[in-house]
Order: structure tokens, then sequence, then C-alpha cells
């Protein structure tokens, strides 16, 4: 089992205490910005007094802003006063003027994304932008969101359309094949060795290059 209680078994939403700075304080994917990562603790008076104040600085500083760690821990922020203060409405009126209940909650959510999802934001490989609407999708469909994004170099305007669709009743599946695209289809690198390996076994086992690597991952090829 790895970070936040990920296992075989995806999770689709945080398994870490909320505020806590798990991918933030990760020197792997934040750098030495990890070393100034900030706790924010529901349960701290002061922690909460903290939030409420990098609240209202990140939302007047979100437009064009280009450090997705600093807006991860905005969004830990958004989440941790939500938790602290009780509500939604409550949040807001701590943050004060200039906040309303929309940006907390949309920015509240994306600190609920699971761990594979928020090293991509961190990373820069999915946008915060995106990662807003990924957060609207429930369940595995949201990591469909994720990868689809990833895999076939989604725009965040095509994201918040998909998203809208799932809100609709669709399919991340669906949704992707109404644009051409298919859930799953990626392309992948790999070693000369490795690749000749693939493909020899493909032959022999009489299957799809894509069946033999859903078989190594334990998982059944579409």
């Amino acid at each position: 089992m790895s970070e936040d209680g990920e296992s075989r078994r995806a999770p689709t939403g945080r398994k870490s205490p909320v505020g806590e700075p798990v991918i933030r304080g990760d020197p792997a994917v934040a750098g030495e910005q990890a070393r100034d990562a900030v706790d924010f603790d529901p349960g701290n008076p002061e922690s909460v007094a903290r939030a409420a104040e990098t609240v209202r600085s990140f939302s007047q500083n979100t437009p064009g802003a280009a450090d997705n760690v600093v807006m991860l821990r905005g969004a830990a922020a958004c989440a941790a006063l939500v938790r602290g203060v009780g509500s939604y409405k409550g949040a807001v009126e701590r943050a004060g003027d200039g906040v309303d209940v929309p940006f907390v909650r949309k920015w509240a959510r994306v600190h609920d994304l699971p761990p594979s999802i928020r090293r991509h934001v961190a990373r820069g490989t999915i946008p915060p932008t995106a990662a807003k609407h990924i957060a609207r999708v429930s369940g595995t469909q949201r990591l469909h969101l994720a990868w689809a994004t990833l895999d076939h170099d989604l725009t965040v305007r095509e994201v918040r359309s998909i998203a809208s669709a799932v809100g609709d009743g669709a399919t991340v599946e669906e949704a992707l094949a109404d644009r051409g695209l298919r859930l799953g289809e990626m392309t992948v690198c790999l070693p000369v060795e490795a690749y000749t390996e693939l493909r020899r076994r493909g032959s022999l086992e009489n299957r799809r290059p894509g069946d033999v690597l859903a078989a190594l991952s334990g998982t059944e090829s579409p």
C-alpha cells in the first residue's frame, strides 16, 4: 500500500487528513518548496486563522497563477477552513470580502482528489483549472477523466465539457467516444528489450500487446 492508502483498488478520494501537505511536502514532487509546506489543521484555531488568510490571499491571486504547488496550498486552505468552521458559508464569512462559496467549494474538492491525481496537478501535467472540473466527477469516473486528460492531451474546455456530460448521466467513456476518443488508449514507450518481449509474448499467446499488459497488471483488458 502506498501514500494516502492507495492500493490495487485505486481510491477515488482523499485518505490522508484534511490540510496535511502530503503532496506539497514531498520533495520528489514539490522540490525545494516542500520545506515550506504548511499543514492546515482544522482542529487548531490558529491554523484555521492561517487557512482563512491563505484563502483570502489565494482568491486574489489565482487568475493567471503559474505555481501549481501554491494552488494546491490554496486548495488545502479552502478544505481546512471549511472543515474548521463547519460550513462553506462560515468559511466564506471567515475568509472575508472577495471570497464566495463556489470558489471555496471548487478548490476544496481539488484538495479531496486522490494523490494519484494531485501529484499530476503538482507536476503541472494536469492544470489546476482542469482539476477543478475533474473533482466535479465522483467515483472511478474522476480517475477515468484524469487519465484521459493525460492520454489525449485534453484542454480545460474539453475536460469541463466531459465533466458536464457525466453530470448529465453519461460515462467518461461515452463522452470521449462522442469526440472520437477511446478511454484506455495510450502511447507507451518501452526499452527495446521490453518491447521485443512484449511483441513475442503477444504473438505466441495469440494476444494483443494491450491484453498482455493487462494480464501483467492483474486486470482484464476491455
